[in-house]
């Protein structure tokens, strides 16, 4: 993965998440610039960085000593669930299931996230706002209400 791949990475969960860059470097114990720089392409993070950025987005780091010539495994979010994750609703579901699964509001809102990135990327084509709420509704009822 290239320094621009990397940052636009960074900057997708970042967003998603509705955290800020400053919020974001406290938590990772590194500077507002250091983040910026990277988000923006620039700069050349040790592996320890790149793992305290990790933890602070709610992910984990893996590296990958891969094909040069497979595809990339993992697809940054895509704009639309960026767009998404912003909303009210979204907002307000990640309130709820956090009080309903008794866990942090940032955790819940990075699960969603990663689960609907997820599906997505496995239906394998763009999602709209109403595809989103759709799958938002079945992981809520999943995860609120498991079957027994």
């Amino acid at each position: 993965m290239d320094h621009v791949e990397l940052g636009r990475r960074l900057r997708s969960r970042r967003a998603a998440l509705g955290r800020t860059v400053a919020s974001v470097a406290t938590e990772a114990g590194v500077s507002v610039p250091y983040v910026a720089n990277l988000e923006n392409g620039r700069g050349n993070p040790t592996i320890a960085v790149l793992n305290r950025l990790a933890d602070a987005l709610g992910t984990r780091l893996v590296i990958d000593l891969a094909d040069p010539t497979a595809d990339p495994a993992i697809a940054a979010l895509p704009p639309s669930l960026v767009d998404f994750s912003q909303t009210r609703r979204f907002r307000r579901e990640v309130v709820q299931l956090a009080t309903v699964l008794e866990q942090d509001q940032q955790m819940v809102r990075a699960m969603l996230v990663d689960t609907l990135a997820a599906v997505a990327s496995a239906l394998r084509r763009d999602l709209r706002e109403a595809d989103w709420q759709r799958l938002l509704d079945a992981t809520v009822l999943i995860l609120a209400h498991p079957s027994q």
